[in-house]
């Protein structure tokens, strides 16, 4: 079998109907509408998404980092018309921090289960994870929505002051500036970041834990000039060498419960797939 149709058995058999869904329709001429009605399902009447969309916050209650889970298979899509997204929005709006951005989680994960780095003190605050992929997303697909605008103003004042990121940042902070309409101010703190932001990577493919490798910054060709055609050739070799003997690809975190490795693996392995098809590493469906 080739790399799809692996990829197909693996999804059968391992990974949820949402993330099955999504293969169908991003590969095999399925029906959208069909991944709309089930990400419907993950959508709280707050706005928010739960029930462990993201999967390692297992609990029902809205946070802010499943909305920008829902926003990117929205975007797979090009589903940015979906009442799920400016009812995200209001959520947005009613959880964002005085300065305009949303905390990378909320104290209300206290009552759920979920994987043991989901911590926060009482008070926390606004985060350029996810507010900044958030924003990204949202001028991409030119959605206007009054959550926007202060939320940009806080991504650019929050990047101003960053000077060594941490890697969820540094991937935050890509994504914003590759997605903002403003390039000009975008290049000018990309070229004072670049360095910092390339800090955070492991170029070596073989390196082992929880490190952020290239095509974690760039799961698609970038604007912003990040990383060399060499670079990424390397690591998309390395990609299609990881896929497993059946058929899919899984983090390299800690799965911390079974049932979050089959979850995990099986949006992990449409994401692998998007990114080798971006590439021209996979024929289009």
């Amino acid at each position: 079998m080739d790399v799809l149709d692996r990829a197909e058995n693996y999804l059968h058999l391992n990974a949820r109907l949402l993330d099955r869904l999504r293969f169908a329709a991003l590969f095999r001429d399925g029906d959208p509408r069909r991944v709309l009605d089930t990400l419907r399902c993950y959508q709280n009447p707050d706005g928010g998404f739960g029930h462990a969309l993201e999967p390692d916050l297992r609990g029902p209650g809205s946070q802010p980092e499943p909305v920008e889970v829902a926003f990117w298979i929205l975007d797979e899509l090009d589903a940015f018309d979906s009442p799920m997204v400016p009812a995200a929005c209001d959520y947005l709006a009613r959880v964002t921090t005085p300065d305009g951005g949303v905390p990378f989680v909320l104290p209300s994960v206290r009552n759920d289960p979920r994987a043991p780095w989901w911590q926060t003190g009482d008070d926390p605050p606004g985060s350029l994870v996810p507010t900044a992929s958030i924003a990204g997303l949202l001028h991409k697909h030119r959605v206007t929505h009054p959550w926007l605008a202060p939320a940009t103003a806080f991504c650019w004042s929050a990047i101003a002051a960053v000077t060594q990121p941490s890697p969820y940042e540094a991937r935050a902070i890509v994504t914003f500036l590759d997605l903002t309409p403003e390039r000009d101010r975008a290049e000018r703190e990309f070229a004072r970041l670049r360095e910092a932001i390339l800090a955070t990577v492991a170029f070596d493919p073989d390196t082992p834990g929880a490190v952020h490798f290239p095509l974690d910054f760039a799961p698609a060709p970038l604007r912003l000039p990040l990383f060399g055609e060499d670079v990424l050739d390397r690591h998309l070799d390395a990609l299609l060498a990881r896929q497993s003997a059946d058929g899919g690809w899984t983090g390299n975190w800690q799965m911390w419960t079974p049932l979050v490795e089959h979850e995990w693996g099986g949006y992990i392995t449409v994401h692998t797939l998007k990114t080798l098809r971006a590439y021209g590493r996979l024929p289009s469906s």
